[in-house]
């Protein structure tokens, strides 16, 4: 089966047969990370630029392993140390990067929309890392992966995403993937931080998390964007804690074996207790582990590659 799409842009896009290809053909690159030798050679001669226009440590090193492990070239360009420095536009960028002949960018941005406006401009593929408040469409994949590998399927789960949600764009894209694959979704947090308007797409909202850990499958716990708030949005982060927080005390209260996932970095003592972060419930560095299995299974079906099956998964394994 093709993948017919040129860029990964967003979950919103996608169909839940897109986004089951993609789960579905990052299952046999997971091995790979797992050999001696973790390479294969079916993005050879592709070249791979990876412009990053904000902090990243798990998703731009992860997209460079993958790129690495499917052989292509890879360069990453430093923005801060770059020609935008001096007035350059995103557009002129690419478009003297294509000159040098490029395949595909990869591309985080603070600008909602960047990665759509610089695909509409040049031929190369374009991957969204992230732009602004509106996607990141590579977490939601891994997150959904994550919770499929250890229920078997997303079809009828509950899944919660408690915290800074109004300025998550991972809490965007897993809203629109996992109700694509028929979880349901809901929300928590303060209602500073949770938009009302997710009610219209089907989102329940809770108000206390007491509730979210006694009813659903997996939470999948959000930091605090401080760096978005240009205002006080609740009272203190001790506050934040104290009624939010996931801490052991709660989940044994929720008598529940809840799943625990959190997109990174953690602000421990705030979202998520340590005890909690590196307890039995976590499955945060699956996360991390799924996450260069899925920018491979990206990469290599924006490149033109199939989803493998049973011969080609053979041949992905070195069997």
């Amino acid at each position: 089966m093709q993948f017919n799409r040129k860029h990964l842009l967003g979950l919103e896009e996608l169909s839940s047969d897109e986004i089951r290809m993609i789960l579905d053909t990052a299952v046999p690159f997971k091995e790979i990370s797992e050999r001696q030798i973790k390479k294969v050679p079916v993005l050879r001669g592709k070249t791979i630029v990876n412009l990053f226009f904000e902090p990243s440590t798990r998703t731009r090193i992860s997209f460079e392993f993958a790129e690495k492990r499917l052989s292509a070239d890879t360069v990453n360009v430093n923005v801060s140390t770059s020609s935008v420095s001096k007035g350059e536009t995103l557009v002129d960028m690419a478009r003297n990067l294509e000159a040098m002949k490029i395949d595909m960018v990869v591309i985080r941005h603070a600008a909602s929309g960047a990665p759509a406006f610089l695909a509409q401009r040049i031929d190369s593929n374009v991957i969204n890392a992230g732009d602004g408040w509106h996607e990141h469409p590579t977490q939601g994949l891994l997150d959904m992966l994550t919770i499929r590998d250890h229920f078997g399927k997303l079809d009828g789960l509950k899944v919660a995403i408690v915290g800074d949600v109004i300025h998550s764009r991972v809490a965007r894209s897993n809203i629109w993937g996992l109700q694509k694959m028929g979880a349901q979704v809901g929300v928590c947090g303060p209602p500073t931080l949770v938009p009302a308007s997710l009610k219209e797409l089907g989102v329940k909202i809770y108000s206390r998390i007491e509730d979210v850990l006694s009813e659903v499958d997996v939470v999948n716990v959000l930091r605090i964007q401080l760096e978005r708030m240009h205002s006080n949005m609740f009272p203190s982060l001790g506050e934040y804690n104290r009624l939010y927080g996931i801490s052991t005390a709660r989940l044994e209260a929720a008598g529940r074996d809840v799943l625990i996932l959190h997109p990174g970095p953690m602000n421990r003592g705030v979202e998520i207790d340590s005890d909690v972060a590196d307890g039995e419930h976590q499955v945060i560095l699956e996360q991390v582990t799924n996450g260069v299995a899925v920018r491979m299974a990206v990469l290599f079906l924006l490149a033109g590659g199939k989803q493998a099956g049973a011969a080609e998964a053979t041949e992905m394994r070195g069997e």
